[in-house]
């Protein structure tokens, strides 16, 4: 078994973010693991445009 990674989004973005690509229905039929490598790696994606502006802003 391995060892639990720390999470890095919480879980209310993760749903956010899902929601926002269109993926929302699938996560809560078939959990993440339903969902495609691509929407994951949009999902991701997503995340770092918005931690970026973020960081923009705050400068």
């Amino acid at each position: 078994m391995s060892p639990r990674r720390n999470k890095v989004m919480s879980e209310a973005l993760r749903e956010e973010l899902a929601e926002e690509l269109g993926v929302a229905g699938i996560v809560r039929q078939e959990g993440w693991g339903g969902v495609s490598s691509r929407d994951c790696g949009n999902l991701v994606k997503l995340a770092i445009e918005r931690a970026e502006k973020l960081l923009q802003s705050e400068r």
